[in-house]
């Protein structure tokens, strides 16, 4: 009988994103494919370290511990290595104890067309070409940032697997669509785009490239809800924001969509053009995605910084629609980001 993978949370994640690949990646720069290939046959049992998103994979993973009759969720590793020079990577998934039994080798393409033959609801990559290709095919993708000396041990930010595992999303361009930030950016005006969204206020966002993965964490957010009216002390696994830079009379709308959907947040923050890094490091979250770049820039402790190039918000300057996933750099003399 088939596995059913279709009935699983499934996010795919590349070795970049899991491991920290950068010595390697140096050797194929300096010696091409094949000093590659000689360099991890002869480090074949030289653990890699953890990456930047190693602790979110490790305490999403956790999420099976509680649901051990279903397994809800899934890890499929795709990897542009071939199988031979994916050994390393299997090796160390092993040593780290890391649920992880399915893996794509496509030797030396994008992953990205895999997507749906694994049900990924997220593919992470540090690849960015990969991520921005996966994104215009109308894949969930986000492009993790390399974590900077203040970050700290990003190996320890999940303990051991079943802690609490904290997830944050910006709203527009993540899991909402571009369109309200489309009008903003046609003419920098926040006064126009306030307007603009208070005219739309019953009218729900169009979903965004996060909203499905959204929808299934509020899924397994219902069942423990279950879980803790049963069991008196539950301690919830999954703590899901919202962080946006949207404040009122904006802030309205977000909530008539996700109301629409049937779908809440733990804790929303409508920051109005604040710092995200500020609440970030109160919240601590494992994982952060967001669509504008510089939001991802001020380190937070042990928090992996995610990248979504979807969007207005990453398109060329002269692309006045939405939904372009072209990225060009932002302006940072803009008042508000959404």
């Amino acid at each position: 009988m088939p596995f059913p993978i279709e009935r699983k949370l499934v996010i795919g994640v590349a070795s970049s994103a899991l491991f920290d690949l950068r010595e390697s990646h140096r050797v194929f720069l300096d010696s091409g494919e094949d000093g590659y290939r000689r360099y991890q046959e002869e480090h074949l049992d030289v653990l890699l370290k953890p990456g930047v998103a190693f602790p979110f994979i490790r305490g999403f993973l956790g999420i099976n511990g509680r649901f051990r009759r279903r397994l809800p969720v899934e890890v499929v590793l795709l990897s542009r290595n071939s199988p031979e020079t994916g050994l390393r990577v299997m090796k160390s998934i092993a040593h780290y104890q890391l649920a992880i039994s399915r893996a794509a080798f496509v030797t030396g393409s994008s992953p990205y067309p895999y997507l749906p033959a694994f049900n990924a609801a997220l593919f992470l990559s540090a690849n960015d070409d990969d991520v921005r290709q996966a994104l215009a095919a109308g894949h969930p993708a986000g492009l993790v940032l390399p974590a900077g000396p203040q970050v700290g041990d990003i190996h320890g930010a999940v303990e051991e697997p079943g802690d609490e595992l904290r997830i944050a999303f910006d709203y527009d361009g993540v899991i909402a669509n571009d369109e309200a930030e489309a009008v903003y950016k046609r003419n920098n005006d926040v006064n126009e785009f306030h307007t603009h969204e208070t005219r739309h206020v019953a009218v729900p966002h169009g979903p965004g490239p996060f909203a499905t993965l959204f929808r299934q964490l509020h899924a397994m957010q219902r069942i423990e809800a279950r879980f803790a009216r049963r069991q008196p002390g539950y301690r919830k696994l999954l703590r899901v924001a919202i962080v946006t830079a949207r404040n009122a009379p904006s802030h309205e709308r977000v909530v008539t969509t996700l109301k629409s959907w049937g779908v809440s947040a733990d804790e929303t923050f409508f920051l109005g053009g604040m710092d995200k890094a500020r609440v970030l490091a109160v919240f601590k979250p494992h994982i952060f995605f967001d669509d504008q770049r510089d939001h991802l820039t001020t380190p937070v402790e042990r928090v992996a910084m995610v990248h979504v190039p979807f969007g207005i918000a990453n398109a060329p300057r002269d692309v006045a629609g939405p939904g372009a996933a072209t990225a060009a750099p932002d302006d940072a003399e803009k008042p508000l980001r959404l």
